[in-house]
């Protein structure tokens, strides 16, 4: 397969940073995927590892070379990752169960496929445009779909980070929202970003940045962006680019590659 890909992050205003990020691939798949830990002294970081470690162990285990059936897999990966930190939480006493967002896609076959709890965000950027991006589990959100707020009052609102739905809550709450598959084209951009990043951007602006710049360089410069424009208060930002083109490099590997970002 031919892309580029690249992921980043930045702590922010914050005391931790309880965002992960990390993707893996073989010859005939790639795993993309970001999840935003909430819940401080409840161990948010630690939830959001659990995500991204279970998905990166569950790629290694069935992308031999290519994944069966990418929606079960996105399923019962994210439910597997879900129930992780919930065993977890009992385990070490906690008194409360850390939370966390989570987003991956899978690419195969030309096709991707997706599944997300929470508000990251995942956007699928095609010839100048939002061609499709995940819905927000959020209160806000809800507001903005039954038309108490506007879609500008809704991108500051001061509620905006109370989410309806993640993973290591409650069973009564948590679900996984599927999307796909799509199939790609050529100069496709998928981007996902924690609210954290993509918060500070209108979608116009998200899609001007990536129109014709490698993704490291957009991705990078975006973090320095919503961290100057939210500057004193901003969120943990992080994020994860990927081009899709022939023209970019050839990823070709014996077995399962993968990269956890490390987050300090």
């Amino acid at each position: 397969m031919n892309f580029s890909i690249h992921q980043a992050s930045h702590i922010g205003n914050r005391k931790f940073n309880q965002d992960r990020v990390a993707y893996s691939y073989s010859n005939d798949a790639l795993l993309m995927v970001l999840a935003d830990g909430m819940g401080g002294h409840l161990k948010g970081e630690l939830a959001a590892t659990a995500i991204v470690e279970t998905f990166s162990d569950s790629f290694d285990e069935h992308a031999q070379p290519h994944v069966t059936d990418p929606m079960n897999f996105l399923g019962e990966t994210m439910r597997a990752a879900h129930e992780r930190i919930v065993d977890f939480s009992h385990q070490m006493g906690l008194g409360g169960f850390p939370g966390s967002t989570g987003v991956a896609a899978l690419v195969q076959d030309g096709k991707i496929y997706w599944g997300h709890a929470g508000d990251s965000r995942m956007y699928l950027l095609r010839d100048g445009a939002v061609f499709t991006r995940t819905h927000d589990h959020s209160v806000v959100s809800q507001w903005l779909e039954s038309g108490v707020i506007n879609a500008e009052e809704a991108r500051v609102h001061p509620h905006r980070n109370q989410i309806t739905n993640c993973l290591g809550g409650s069973d009564e709450i948590y679900y996984m929202e599927p999307g796909g598959p799509v199939a790609l084209q050529p100069g496709d951009v998928l981007f996902m970003g924690s609210d954290g990043l993509w918060s500070p951007f209108t979608d116009e602006e998200l899609v001007a940045a990536f129109a014709s710049r490698p993704v490291a360089d957009v991705l990078n410069e975006l973090i320095d962006r919503a961290l100057e424009r939210e500057s004193g208060h901003s969120d943990n930002a992080t994020g994860i680019a990927m081009r899709w083109s022939h023209e970019e490099a050839a990823h070709d590997t014996i077995n399962p590659v993968s990269n956890i970002l490390k987050i300090e």
